[in-house]
């Protein structure tokens, strides 16, 4: 996979190591020459060019990457950033940072953005998803088709505890995508169990949140209701 990130800061070079790091090819791109610092990630192209110019990217040659990722510690050029990749390099998926929580409306698919992953909601969800044993946390919003990762470690209350995942009613809309267990982490099939203080991850729409948390929870489903 090709990636392309706007934003060769501290956030932008840590992408950049994972994704080389797993097999891609990144580009890093930034318009201060203070921060082009090709030592940092020595596999990734770097260029020095500002993210928020039509000509700079064509230059870039970004319509040949699969993902951009508007990184940069400005909310405004993050928007550009993404706007311009998707309008005029039809970029297939784009992630946009938002430093500042209040702008965070604004990282809608009007603008480009497919994920926009916002600092201060995910460090907000990573606190409540280390305290919140029998609840639902919303980790993270999927902007382009208006779906949810969320999590629920189950309480040992829990209906379906020791249960094989085929007899959970599953709402529609929604799916489990992992469950986590101690160390480790599952990619559950029908005949795999839930056990008490897993946690579990789910993908699903808004809409049928409350079904999801009301399903595992145990306010409707539960065996032999």
């Amino acid at each position: 996979m090709k990636v392309a990130i706007a934003g060769a800061g501290n956030v932008g070079r840590s992408i950049a190591q994972e994704l080389v790091d797993n097999g891609h090819e990144v580009l890093l791109i930034d318009r201060e020459p203070a921060q082009l610092r090709p030592e940092r990630v020595p596999a990734a192209k770097w260029t020095l060019a500002d993210a928020c110019e039509l000509s700079s990217l064509q230059d870039a040659d970004l319509a040949g990457y699969d993902v951009v990722v508007a990184a940069t510690g400005d909310d405004k050029a993050n928007l550009v950033v993404s706007l311009l990749a998707k309008t005029e390099f039809a970029i297939s998926r784009t992630v946009a940072r938002v430093n500042r929580a209040e702008n965070e409306w604004l990282f809608t698919e009007q603008w480009g953005v497919d994920v926009a992953v916002s600092k201060p909601r995910l460090m907000a969800a990573l606190v409540e998803e280390a305290v919140s044993v029998g609840d639902l946390v919303r980790l993270m919003t999927f902007r382009q088709g208006q779906a949810n990762l969320v999590e629920i470690t189950l309480p040992d209350s829990a209906p379906f505890v020791g249960h094989p995942i085929r007899e959970i009613p599953f709402p529609h809309d929604s799916a489990l995508v992992a469950i986590l267990r101690g160390k480790r982490v599952i990619v559950p099939t029908a005949d795999d169990t839930v056990e008490a203080r897993d946690e579990l991850v789910f993908v699903c729409t808004s809409d049928v949140e409350e079904e999801v948390r009301a399903v595992m929870l145990g306010k409707r489903g539960a065996p032999g209701s």
